[in-house]
């Protein structure tokens, strides 16, 4: 392996990302502890965590979007049979939550932190949703902040 010093490490970081982590894993694996870009390879670790657990609060701002308007806008939406696809769509994210537990057991107790987080994704959601179907999201007093669920109902509440 050519010697590379630690400023050209860096540029290979934006330059060419899979280069930058061939050449950090060669220096790793070397000892040559001296020479591995600390401050990115640093970063990155910390965002691979932190991706796992976005995908976890994307799945829980879609269980509380189709909650409240399961609770909502089953009228507006058509009646009796309004909510088989949200029904769905939360069975479907309860399943890949649990999944991800099941790989990464840590994220179940960090999701639990996150519900205000997923609920602020969720009253975007709404918005838009209103919006599509041609109504103005300010008619209907949605919550903004702080979600009316817990996390439990998330997770758990049977909507028969």
């Amino acid at each position: 392996m050519r010697t590379i010093d630690k400023e050209e490490l860096k540029q290979l970081y934006d330059r060419d990302y899979p280069l930058w982590v061939e050449k950090n894993l060669e220096l790793l694996k070397e000892g040559a502890y001296k020479l591995v870009d600390w401050e990115n390879l640093l970063e990155k670790i910390e965002d691979m965590g932190r991706s796992d657990l976005k995908e976890c609060i994307s799945h829980l701002a879609v269980i509380l979007e189709h909650i409240y308007k399961w609770d909502n806008f089953r009228e507006l939406a058509g009646g009796e049979t309004a909510g088989k696809s949200w029904m769905r769509s939360i069975r479907n994210s309860r399943r890949e939550l649990e999944l991800l537990f099941d790989y990464y057991a840590s994220l179940k107790s960090k999701l639990s932190l996150e519900l205000d987080k997923a609920w602020k994704m969720a009253v975007k959601n709404l918005q838009i949703w209103l919006e599509d179907n041609g109504y103005n999201p300010e008619d209907f007093n949605i919550p903004n902040s702080l979600s009316p669920y817990t996390y439990q109902d998330a997770v758990g509440r049977d909507l028969r």
